[in-house]
């Protein structure tokens, strides 16, 4: 079907850009385009198996159609000198029947032995710095542009199939939000405040209640006076009660 130089698939962007930071799991992603009319199966391969975890790592792109692939980088623990990364992928793709099912799609089909003719295309991983979003500007992206490779020349790269997340040895995992230090200082503040309030409102009570208690006995003694009594005695008293009634409006 078709020579070897016919383009089964286009595939942007050429270069796998992560923003690459220590001890977190980073993702990009590719698309797939069918400009033909037919049913074109593919698979991605990659020198570094164990690194990266693609979704789907193989798959159907029907006629006139495109497919989006996610790639993703497990936690390094380091960075690499001058933040070079050797590591490449490979697109294969073949023409396959209308009908072909996903689970039909095997390592097979892509070898020489197979009779198919199978259209490769290499992508380089880019390390990018993480505060620099990722360039919208598609490189090397026109049409014809894909650096074509012979299948032989494939196979001599070392290129291995990519698991899939479900296939992993290390599956993805998330972890849960820690709460932020903040919210437990306001917390922290907010209940010594409380407490704070607390003991100063018992202690007005009690205060109040003992002036209660002298002001009732001084009228007791004042009951008891059979003749006048004096004028410090009388203001004494006026001062308790208007000392009491402050401590009440507190």
């Amino acid at each position: 079907m078709g020579s070897d130089s016919k383009e089964l698939l286009g595939i942007e962007p050429l270069e796998l850009r992560f923003p690459f930071e220590t001890k977190k799991q980073i993702s990009c992603s590719m698309q797939l385009t069918n400009r033909t009319d037919d049913y074109i199966g593919f698979k991605v391969k990659t020198t570094s198996p164990k690194k990266y975890c693609v979704r789907p790592n193989s798959g159907i792109v029907p006629p006139r159609s495109t497919s989006d692939v996610i790639v993703t980088m497990q936690a390094q623990k380091e960075a690499p000198p001058d933040m070079q990364c050797k590591d490449k992928f490979l697109v294969q793709s073949v023409i396959v029947a209308e009908g072909t099912s996903v689970k039909d799609i095997t390592g097979d089909m892509f070898t020489k032995e197979s009779g198919n003719v199978v259209d490769e295309v290499k992508l380089k991983v880019v390390y990018v710095p993480p505060p620099k979003p990722p360039s919208p500007v598609r490189e090397g992206s026109e049409e014809g542009s894909s650096p074509r490779i012979s299948l032989s020349d494939g196979i001599n790269l070392g290129y291995q199939e990519v698991q899939t997340a479900r296939e992993s040895d290390e599956p993805l995992s998330f972890s849960a939000v820690k709460p932020q230090k903040d919210q437990e200082d306001f917390t922290s503040e907010t209940s010594a405040l409380i407490s704070k309030l607390t003991e100063e409102r018992n202690s007005a009570i009690q205060q109040n209640n003992k002036l209660r208690e002298e002001l009732d006995l001084m009228r007791r003694e004042v009951s008891k006076q059979k003749g006048g009594f004096s004028f410090v005695f009388v203001a004494a008293i006026a001062f308790l009660g208007i000392l009491l009634g402050y401590i009440m409006k507190r």
